[in-house]
């Protein structure tokens, strides 16, 4: 793919660099799960460029000490938080409530859970994909005129959903995504989840790029950051994330170089126009082959047809998005 967009930066560059010189006062963004991790990295890079961030969490400790740290290096407007919990449709539906008609300019999903043992949010979900998808279209598509409002000001508006490499572990299975009759598999469901995500900025770009709102997936790369709290120090050795000593592999990115990708998608100029694209080490992913390993982007996980099947199950899943 000789044409493949790229951007001016590397794949360990950090977030505050790709937004270098770039003014986005008056600009208003949410990410969710931004108290810790790529997340605040990613808030701190918005605020710190001027753009008014509301982190979405819902552990108000770590919430209020990561607006403070956030607004340590803000420009102009100040951080705040507001309560979400992307397992609860009920707390999703607080949240776009409290939102209310308020333009918005970049809607970052962030937040997610990964490999924790079978578990069920309160609607029936599977954690993972009730999470990480299922909750992220509800507060999406919640949000979508907020976003197409924020476009009028001339200034596109932009929808980031952190998908990851583990999607190459599964497809969306649509006779059975919540695992109710097939046995579970903490990777085969947050490979399906990480597709999830991929699929619904396909979706979600298709439906909205007429109103100047476009959407992205992400791989941010491998960084250590709580989304291994389930994660034994065993298995992440037995995988090779970290040596007997415990130190990370050659490789894995700090927290700042991990959201920078998800900066560029938000605000990056040569992504003007088009979306629906799947990015990594800020540029757009290759397909995936055997020899690419921790990079590419399998077919799957961009297929319209896949996407629109997608959207129809999460619209008669969460009552939202029809």
């Amino acid at each position: 793919m000789a044409d493949r967009i790229k951007s001016a930066f590397g794949p360990y560059t950090d977030a505050r660099d790709v937004v270098a010189g770039q003014d986005l006062t008056g600009k208003v963004a949410i990410v969710t799960g931004g108290a810790t991790g790529i997340g605040i990295e990613t808030a701190k890079a918005l605020a710190g460029a001027g753009a008014e961030v509301v982190i979405a969490v819902r552990k108000p400790d770590l919430a209020e000490a990561a607006v403070a740290e956030i607004n340590a290096v803000a420009k102009g407007a100040k951080a705040s938080w507001s309560m979400l919990d992307l397992s609860s449709f009920k707390s999703i539906r607080a949240f776009a409530e409290r939102w209310g008609d308020r333009p918005l300019n970049l809607l970052i999903n962030n937040a997610g859970v990964m490999a924790c043992p079978l578990a069920y949010t309160e609607d029936g979900l599977e954690m993972q994909i009730g999470t990480n998808h299922f909750g992220h279209f509800l507060l999406s598509v919640l949000l979508a005129p907020n976003l197409v409002a924020g476009a009028q000001s001339g200034w596109g508006s932009r929808l980031v959903s952190l998908s990851s490499i583990g999607h190459r572990r599964s497809p969306v299975h649509f006779e059975d995504p919540n695992f109710r009759h097939r046995p579970y598999d903490k990777w085969e469901a947050y490979g399906q989840a990480k597709t999830a995500n991929a699929l619904f900025a396909v979706g979600f770009d298709q439906r909205f790029k007429d109103r100047n709102v476009r959407a992205f997936s992400v791989m941010p790369g491998g960084i250590m950051t709580p989304l291994q709290r389930h994660l034994p120090l065993e298995e992440q050795k037995a995988m090779g994330w970290i040596d007997d000593d415990g130190k990370v592999r050659e490789g894995f990115k700090t927290p700042a170089q991990g959201a920078s990708t998800s900066v560029w998608a938000a605000v990056g100029g040569e992504l003007d126009g088009v979306g629906g694209l799947y990015l990594e080490d800020l540029h757009e992913a290759a397909p995936w082959t055997k020899e690419s390993g921790w990079s590419g982007v399998m077919p799957y996980a961009l297929d319209p047809e896949q996407a629109d099947r997608l959207w129809a199950l999460s619209v008669k899943t969460t009552g939202a998005g029809a």
